[in-house]
């Protein structure tokens, strides 16, 4: 499976943005997804996380009722739907999947997108 995480750009305080995840591979309904962060000398942190059939989710605490995740099978991608942003939301967003049950944990996840940036201004 290959990814592609689209999506980052510059964003006042307050503002939103919908990151994409874009996924080849005719077996993607099959894969668990995960949107994790990281910023410069930092580790990479969990940001949500999507079940294979998108009927079930979990988000960090710090993103919970600000950020949504979705995924359309049909057309290979997940979605990260981010809202009331705050200037600590600004990293580099990662898209990730694995085969099993969606994760919080980076090491479980075997594909990696190559990340977009999310820069927010306050």
């Amino acid at each position: 499976v290959q990814l592609q995480a689209s999506g980052g750009g510059l964003v006042q305080a307050g503002g939103s943005l919908r990151l994409s995840c874009a996924a080849s591979g005719r077996t993607f309904s099959s894969y668990a997804v995960g949107w994790f962060r990281q910023a410069p000398g930092k580790e990479r942190e969990f940001v949500a996380a999507i079940r294979w059939s998108g009927d079930s989710a979990y988000y960090a605490d710090s993103v919970e009722g600000r950020f949504a995740i979705s995924r359309d099978n049909a057309k290979n991608t997940v979605y990260l739907q981010m809202s009331m942003l705050k200037p600590e939301d600004t990293d580099v967003y990662y898209c990730a999947a694995r085969q099993g049950r969606h994760s919080s944990s980076d090491h479980d996840y075997d594909y990696w997108g190559q990340g977009t940036l999310v820069t927010v201004s306050s």
